[in-house]
């Protein structure tokens, strides 16, 4: 079966896609994106998402390519052309095509947008999370504003690339303090010998993941005990439990950290819980619904 893309105003077949030699995505990392889980033929947490990418381009000054009700029927098309049940859909803005400069391009150049689907498996990464995952730690080397989703994404790549060298699934940065800020694509969570879940706030220094605000619901409404602090990789290496969320992984249990185990070296019960309830609390909405 043929893919198919949708950019800047045109469904093609994947393979055909393509974008201007200045866009200035490709030129400067000058974009920003978001990443949305399907399931089941339903997008989840669309809402939080739309809310996120508009305030990373708030942030970097790019506009909007179409209103967020347009952009919601984009990604349903998307996902339809696709035939995508269970996967994600991608998204891409970035400040648009003008000749190479640093500075900004005149006012009036329309930004552009690409979003592409693909399907994923399920039962393969319920399988991973009932073995859990192991993570490396790497030093923390990005830019301030990692709070911005953007596509500048190259420290990442190069620590992602790093742990499946060393046979690890995911790499956690770590600042000059010895805290762990947060994983290449996911963000890091342990569970004290106490029982207290912590991850680090989400003010600076991290993303703040959607999966993340969802399991900090989840646990809430479930009344366990929640500390957004900052935690030291030893701390995290004595551990009862460990864990990253994203939306391409959901809650996966890490039992590794550096070659160590964590705890047994099983996953824990608080992370299988919130992994088998997660999607009891995020929000889902028909793939084929038009509205938001």
């Amino acid at each position: 079966m043929s893919r198919f893309a949708y950019v800047n105003g045109r469904y093609i077949r994947h393979a055909d896609a393509a974008i201007h030699i200045e866009d200035r995505g490709y030129q400067f990392a000058d974009g920003v994106y978001e990443v949305c889980e399907v399931r089941s033929g339903r997008l989840i947490d669309e809402e939080r998402h739309m809310a996120r990418l508009e305030r990373s381009l708030a942030e970097l000054r790019i506009d909007l390519p179409m209103p967020l009700s347009a952009l919601g029927v984009v990604l349903r098309e998307v996902v339809r052309r696709n035939m995508v049940r269970d996967g994600l859909v991608y998204l891409q803005v970035t400040r648009g095509v003008a000749p190479r400069n640093h500075l900004f391009p005149a006012p009036g150049t329309p930004s552009s947008l690409v979003v592409t689907s693909r399907s994923a498996s399920r039962s393969a990464s319920d399988a991973r999370a009932e073995k859990g995952v192991a993570v490396i730690t790497v030093p923390e080397n990005r830019w301030d504003r990692v709070d911005i989703k953007t596509v500048g994404l190259l420290p990442n790549v190069l620590a992602k690339q790093a742990a499946k060298e060393a046979g690890a699934y995911e790499a956690w940065f770590v600042d000059a303090d010895g805290n762990v800020t947060e994983g290449s694509s996911t963000n890091a969570w342990i569970v004290t010998k106490d029982g207290v879940i912590v991850t680090r706030p989400a003010e600076s220094g991290i993303l703040r993941g959607i999966t993340r605000s969802v399991i900090l619901d989840l646990a809430a409404a479930d009344g366990l005990n929640v500390e957004e602090r900052a935690f030291s990789l030893e701390e995290a290496k004595t551990a009862r439990e460990a864990f990253i969320t994203a939306a391409t992984t959901l809650v996966m249990p890490v039992v590794q950290i550096d070659g160590a185990p964590v705890a047994n070296g099983a996953p824990g019960i608080v992370a299988t819980q919130l992994r088998q309830r997660f999607h009891d609390f995020a929000a889902q909405a028909p793939i084929w619904s038009r509205g938001r």
